[in-house]
């Protein structure tokens, strides 16, 4: 099929029936137009991150900016809220696919972020039928009718939703502008605001967004620029689009409120993403000697380090007038084993119950049969209040609480076959197009998977890389234990009927991942390469 395309875009991808509607000329205008203007700002962020990253590797630690104390000290909120987003009690996320945006609109909960991110494989058909699938959403046209015959619609009544794009270091590899690749994030956006942002409006609730992975305040500037050129090209004020930002990096933790700050016309809150925030603190401290880690089951959000991030976050919030969201339990509900599931619903009441003590004012879940659950603990402690954002935790957190790694042990060897094998049955079922994959019972996305190869070779690296019986994790351990645990993934996939042709793929580039001398950045970036 053959697109009108703007001058200097190319695409080199098929365009299946209905993306022609979603690729139209006047919203690639507005891709290109916000990426010849922001392309080269975005290089230069992702340039400082590197060399950020250099310094941190040669032994500087990171402390507040001096240069912004100003922002800090003195009084401002952000801008204030629609009513639409002054209730967010129970949020629920997933992947744009079309049973899973009914469910999840359907489920109970106050909204949906309709990921294009970490729990969404980027495949092109991903990407371009997600944004079809969202289109027929905010319209109510969505139906969907399964294998069996089941037919799925959306109720009169659903959850208000929010739309996460792509992170900064991401491209769209088959859109090109002027010959370089665009960013997946703008191109993320600008489809979805193109197309729905008018009559999000119009209906009430939107558009809303969410920033994933920002490592600056620079970053979330960016983003706020971008927002107010695509406003101002669609013909919407100023401050009609409302964003949550990802707190999933530990450099973002030192610019909350300076985040906040450059968003505040759009600023919808912020939200503690912890397991990209784990992953963050292995990958920035990765040559540091003194660090290490225990088993990923150990870093609760109660050891030191995770709880101060979490209360701060509260703090910054609502100081500024701003909603705080926790994270998300990765517990599921385990079907046919009721002492299981008992067991997993408790962990995620205690996760839900937490939060909303220490002054949340909504948290995530990933399965709808986890929505009721949730919004009882919050209902709980809010009883028929909206938010809480009078509530702020006391206490001062800074560096010496953040930088507080602990615990460093145990390292267990079923800790280390666990993120094996996680890894390898992610990475198979990503580059099989599955970006959310249930695993141990545990909904795992990218930011686990990034955890579980990050472990693994800081193990290895690390001389503090000691499993609890005293042998050193080594090369040769690891490659043992892939061998056997790709057996082991194979065997389970095969039992449930899916097909293995990926994972002696993923096998090998999770060897690469986790054995190469320098650390990769991230995960996807050579998975998105070796992605049909």
């Amino acid at each position: 099929m053959n697109l009108n395309l703007p001058p200097g875009i190319t695409i080199d991808a098929p365009i299946h029936p209905g993306y022609e509607n979603i690729l139209c000329f006047e919203a690639l205008e507005l891709a290109a137009k916000l990426h010849r203007t922001f392309e080269p700002r975005r290089r230069e962020l992702l340039k400082m991150r590197a060399e950020r990253q250099t310094r941190i590797d040669a032994g500087e630690m990171p402390d507040f900016l001096p240069e912004t104390r100003h922002i800090r000290e003195s009084a401002w909120k952000i801008a204030p809220l629609p009513k639409a987003l002054e209730c967010r009690r129970v949020e629920i996320t997933g992947p744009v696919e079309a049973k899973m945006i009914i469910n999840a609109l359907n489920s109970g909960a106050d909204s949906y972020m309709a990921d294009f991110e970490d729990s969404n494989s980027p495949k092109w058909e991903n990407q371009l039928q997600g944004q079809v699938n969202l289109y027929k959403a905010i319209r109510r046209e969505l139906t969907f009718t399964n294998e069996a015959g089941k037919a799925y619609q959306l109720n009169e009544k659903t959850a208000n939703l929010q739309i996460r794009a792509r992170g900064w270091h991401l491209d769209e590899k088959h859109v090109r502008v002027d010959g370089e690749r665009i960013s997946g994030g703008i191109f993320d956006f600008a489809l979805a605001f193109f197309h729905n942002a008018k009559e999000q409006v119009a209906r009430g609730a939107g558009p809303f967004y969410y920033l994933p992975k920002l490592e600056s305040h620079l970053e979330a500037r960016l983003w706020n620029d971008i927002f107010c050129m695509a406003q101002d090209h669609i013909g919407l004020p100023h401050g009609t689009i409302k964003a949550t930002v990802l707190v999933e990096t530990i450099l973002a933790t030192f610019e909350m409120e300076e985040i906040l700050f450059e968003l505040r016309e759009h600023s919808a809150g912020l939200n503690a993403g912890r397991w990209d925030y784990i992953f963050s603190c292995i990958k920035k401290f990765r040559k540091n000697k003194t660090f290490c880690l225990a088993t990923r089951s150990a870093i609760t959000m109660e050891v030191p380090f995770m709880r101060a991030y979490a209360l701060a976050l509260v703090q910054v919030c609502h100081r500024r007038g701003a909603p705080a969201i926790g994270g998300m339990s990765a517990l599921i509900p385990i079907k046919n084993d009721p002492e299981a599931n008992e067991k997993a619903l408790a962990g995620v009441r205690h996760d839900k119950r937490r939060d909303a003590n220490d002054g949340y004012d909504g948290g995530w879940v990933a399965h709808p049969g986890l929505v009721e659950l949730a919004m009882e603990e919050f209902v709980g402690v809010l009883g028929t209040k909206p938010n809480q954002w009078e509530k702020i935790p006391a206490g001062t957190f800074g560096p010496k609480d953040w930088l507080n790694f602990q615990p460093e042990q145990p390292i267990t060897e079923t800790g280390l076959r666990n993120n094996i094998h996680v890894g390898i049955h992610y990475l198979g079922s990503w580059l099989a197009g599955n970006g959310c994959v249930p695993i141990h019972n545990l909904m795992e996305d990218a930011a686990t998977a990034e955890i579980s190869r990050s472990q693994v070779w800081q193990w290895v690296t690390s001389p503090k890389g000691i499993l609890d019986d005293g042998r050193k994790v080594s090369p040769e351990m690891v490659r043992a234990m892939i061998g056997e645990e790709l057996a082991k993934v194979k065997k389970n996939v095969t039992a449930q009927g899916e097909d293995i042709a990926t994972y002696d793929q993923a096998a090998e580039i999770f060897v690469d991942m986790s054995l190469t001398p320098e650390y990769p950045e991230f995960l996807t970036l050579p998975l998105y390469e070796a992605m049909e």
